[in-house]
């Protein structure tokens, strides 16, 4: 492997830094530390302890992207994230479409794409406005909330849901195995429970597909347990993977970009007021909100050839990760990329990742998002943190389980969402 330059005083030691490790996203600002990966060692050999293997990190963008777009030099059946990578594969390899490649992942992707075209999710996003301004609306007159709690984690969990067919009232402990699954409040929760959360949640669809294939109604999972490719039907590991995967992209990477979204909005006022006076388009805010959050931080990849990347040398089996929190701080790319720039266009970030495993949720992604910034723009003029945000631990996810903040109300925007 090449090796890794040396640190001067008072500057960040690349061999030091452990991407394995929750708590290095917690101690330091990322961009000065990705900002210096780009700089020194933009295609990084990042070793690991005991018996788990190593991995390459991509920081810079042009390198994440080769890789996105690389779909026969680089496969995700041997998992999509670090922590599968390390372990040696996913166990959903070749049923979730996440970690599904080649034929099989086109034609359970195509299935899919009829449920998330923009026509068919025109009323889901009508749902999304209205749920939305509620909930904004009710924190507005209490004046405080816990913006994570209160608002944020109803919207996207609410949104799938829908879209799966999930009764009302399995939202809540749905919401509770998603956020431990995933990611941890506490430093402390293990591995297991990190499983034991996932194969609860792989039971429960396993359950409710069943139910559909009785009594199907008009949700994805109906149309999960009732479809065939080439006259045979789905497995039902590939239906009760593929819920779990939809249940916990949808969620996330909505819920995480709202609620570091109202964050940034208090933390940077001068772009808070533009949004206010309409000087910005939400749409651009929307983007910028994705791209400087960046709510997954890593997706990965295993080398099925040996290739090269950035001038190292790639071999097959090695893994690959691509950095998206990196990616879209590239100063190649971004102008100004560590300024708050709600106006920012082109914003071709990668938030979303790219290639054939591009988000399918991306559109009603970004309407959730859209519906929270023109809510909050309707209703509120002024907004303040109460407490600290609560980081949630993780080294794939970034953002808050917890923010409390007090709302100033307009109460002219205020009246007339009422009238609506």
């Amino acid at each position: 492997m090449a090796s890794q330059p040396t640190a001067g005083p008072g500057e960040i030691d690349l061999d030091q830094v452990d991407l394995t490790d929750p708590q290095t996203f917690l101690n330091r600002e990322l961009p000065p530390m990705w900002r210096r990966f780009r700089e020194l060692s933009p295609v990084h050999w990042h070793p690991t302890e005991g018996l788990m293997p190593g991995f390459w990190v991509l920081s810079r963008y042009r390198d994440v992207m080769a890789v996105y777009r690389d779909n026969r030099a680089f496969t995700s059946e041997k998992g999509n994230v670090l922590t599968t990578l390390l372990q040696g594969g996913d166990s959903a390899s070749g049923k979730m479409l996440a970690v599904t490649d080649g034929v099989r992942h086109r034609e359970i992707r195509n299935l899919l794409l009829k449920a998330f075209a923009p026509r068919v999710l025109e009323p889901v996003v009508d749902a999304v406005r209205r749920r939305t301004e509620g909930l904004v609306r009710a924190a507005v007159e209490r004046g405080s909330c816990d913006f994570a709690q209160d608002v944020a984690e109803h919207i996207p969990m609410a949104t799938i849901a829908d879209l799966l067919g999930v009764p009302e009232s399995d939202r809540g402990y749905l919401l509770t195995l998603t956020k431990q699954a995933l990611s941890a409040e506490e430093a402390g929760q293990s591995v297991e429970e990190s499983l034991i959360a996932r194969n609860e949640l792989l039971l429960y669809f396993a359950d409710l597909a069943e139910d559909r294939r009785e009594e199907p109604t008009e949700d994805v999972i109906s149309a999960l347990a009732t479809a065939t490719i080439d006259g045979e039907p789905l497995t039902e590991e590939e239906i009760v993977f593929n819920c779990y995967s939809l249940i916990l992209g949808g969620d996330e990477t909505s819920r995480l970009s709202m609620i570091c979204g109202m964050r940034e909005l208090i933390e940077h006022p001068v772009q808070w007021k533009r949004l206010r006076a309409g000087d910005v388009a939400v749409e651009s805010a929307v983007e910028e909100v994705l791209r400087w959050v960046t709510p997954a931080m890593h997706f990965g990849r295993r080398a099925v050839v040996d290739t090269e990347i950035g001038g190292q040398h790639i071999k097959a089996g090695d893994i690959v990760t691509m950095w998206n929190t990196a990616a879209n701080y590239d100063d190649e790319v971004f102008a100004e990329p560590e300024v708050f720039d709600l106006g920012r266009t082109p914003n071709k970030h990668v938030s979303f990742g790219y290639g054939p495993h591009f988000c399918l949720g991306a559109y009603l992604g970004r309407a959730e998002i859209h519906a929270m910034l023109t809510a909050l723009r309707t209703m509120v003029t002024e907004a303040e943190l109460t407490g600290p945000g609560r980081p949630i631990h993780s080294n794939f996810l970034h953002g808050y389980s917890s923010l409390p903040v007090s709302l100033t109300p307009d109460q002219a925007g205020l009246a007339r969402s009422r009238m609506a």
